[in-house]
């Protein structure tokens, strides 16, 4: 497959409706990399890191950061046609809560969706918000399509809740979410699913003090995010990356607000595996499906609408 058809196949976000079309895409992109790429650029410092170079088709442009410790190649993707998709809906299986699984699953997801980012990375710079859109919305569906296939019943749009003035239910209010886990007509689980924290982290917070606030419920309010890492530098030989994760923020809004039920990386930073507050607040995106989701299931709920 070209590089311009997988372009296209990337923009069009219909295409995608199924694990098995993102399958099927990241397998087309793994595959074209395998033997068409002008380079592979390594980051200084965080050399796991590298930047695909394109060819003239892709006018030489440069991709994303890439994790090469996370992302699949075309050989070993192979794992996703079978055990990838026999995992997510096996979560709960006897066996299957293994380090080995929760390492492929964070690989898998990774993988998927920064196949479907660095092919929108060949589209020319004056298209880099639309794509950045598209990317975005890609990545929520993506979430949302690997809990369905885990069994759990969850979508995206508005909660509407009454609001409630000395005891009575006056009015309605709106909430537009990424991500609404429901248990028939409760609302389970709200979170917000990017593919990175820049830009947004207040909101996330935010949103969560004021559903609370408005609704006098503890409904659980995550966050899941792809990664929280961009390309830093002026010319190929001087390329790193720099981190768009803001601990300072995170650490404010966490002790001052409120802190979140569970904020979840495909690929986490190092800092937050080891400072005070990050540690304990910030997981791999595995802890969310293997253990944390159905706990989370179990808490306060409230009865809402949901479109």
């Amino acid at each position: 497959m070209t590089l311009k058809k997988l372009v296209q196949i990337a923009s069009d976000k219909e295409r995608f409706t199924s694990l098995e079309t993102y399958i099927s895409f990241c397998k087309s992109y793994l595959d074209y990399t395998a033997e068409n790429l002008q380079a592979k650029i390594v980051a200084k410092r965080e050399t796991q890191y590298q930047f695909f170079q394109y060819k003239k088709e892709g006018g030489f442009q440069i991709t994303r950061p890439i994790n090469s410790q996370l992302m699949f190649d075309a050989n070993s993707a192979k794992v996703l046609d079978a055990r990838f998709l026999s995992i997510i809906k096996n979560l709960r299986g006897d066996g299957m809560d293994t380090k080995t699984n929760r390492v492929l699953v964070n690989r898998a997801i990774y993988t998927i969706q920064q196949s479907i980012g660095a092919t929108l990375d060949a589209l020319p710079a004056g298209l880099s918000n639309t794509a950045r859109k598209v990317n975005g919305d890609l990545f929520e569906r993506l979430i949302k399509l690997v809990l369905n296939k885990a069994g759990v019943d969850c979508t995206s749009g508005v909660v509407s809740v009454p609001i409630k003035v000395e005891g009575v239910a006056e009015f309605k209010m709106s909430f537009q979410q990424d991500l609404i886990v429901k248990e028939g007509e409760l609302v389970k689980i709200i979170g917000s699913v990017k593919t990175s924290s820049k830009d947004r982290l207040g909101k996330i917070f935010f949103d969560k003090f004021l559903f609370h606030r408005l609704t006098e419920k503890d409904v659980p309010h995550i966050a899941i995010f792809l990664n929280d890492v961009q390309r830093k530098g002026k010319s190929v030989r001087d390329y790193s990356i720099n981190s768009t994760f803001l601990p300072g923020h995170f650490k404010g809004f966490t002790i001052k607000l409120n802190p979140l039920d569970g904020v979840y990386y495909c690929d986490i930073r190092p800092n937050m595996t080891t400072e005070p507050i990050l540690k304990d607040h910030i997981k791999t995106f595995d802890h969310f499906l293997f253990t944390d989701l159905w706990e989370l299931r179990s808490r306060e709920s409230i009865s809402a609408i949901t479109k």
